[in-house]
Order: structure tokens, then C-alpha cells, then sequence
């Protein structure tokens, strides 16, 4: 009995989808408890919009305020690259 193209391409991406899933699996069994938990809670975070005091509340104190940090750094900076203050041409000292 011959098996038909279409029933073989089916089972060779059956095969590639569960070589993928188990690939996954390998790497969040390789990461870090701690690290798999934030990286969970970030995707809740931004599925149910939480605040940053749901965020602080959750993780241990200093990574907490650590988090308030970056806050408050990205806020600071402005967008993009830091700007350079130029030199007026009335400035220039040397003749």
C-alpha cells in the first residue's frame, strides 16, 4: 500500500512541531526558576495591564525597587541617543 504525498508531508511537520515543542521545553527546563518566574509574570504584566505596584509587590524587595530604578531611568532619558550640547560660534575663545 503507498502512502500519499500529503499524508507524508502531514506526519514530517507533525514531527518538526513536536521537535520544536520539545526544544522549548529544554530551554525553559534550563532556566533559572527565578528567571522563568519573571519572565511569566512580564507577560501577565503586559496581558492584564498590572501596576507597578502589583510588580513591586511581587518580586523580592531590592529587585523590586530595582525595577522602580529602571523606571524612573528610562522616564529620565530622553528618547533616542543622549544629546550633545554644541559650542555657540560667539564661544570660541581661541582666535
Amino acid at each position: 500500500m503507498a502512502i500519499s504525498k500529503d499524508a507524508y508531508r502531514q506526519f514530517q511537520e507533525e514531527l518538526a512541531a513536536l521537535d520544536r515543542d520539545q526544544e522549548d521545553r529544554r530551554k525553559q527546563a534550563a532556566e533559572a526558576p527565578m528567571e522563568r518566574a519573571r519572565r511569566e509574570f512580564n507577560e501577565l504584566r503586559e496581558r492584564y495591564g498590572l501596576s507597578v505596584a502589583d510588580v513591586v509587590a511581587f518580586f523580592p524587595e531590592e529587585e523590586g525597587i530595582a525595577y522602580l530604578q529602571q523606571l524612573i531611568a528610562a522616564s529620565a532619558a530622553p528618547s533616542g541617543a543622549v544629546r550633545k550640547r554644541r559650542a555657540r560660534r560667539g564661544d570660541d575663545t581661541t582666535h
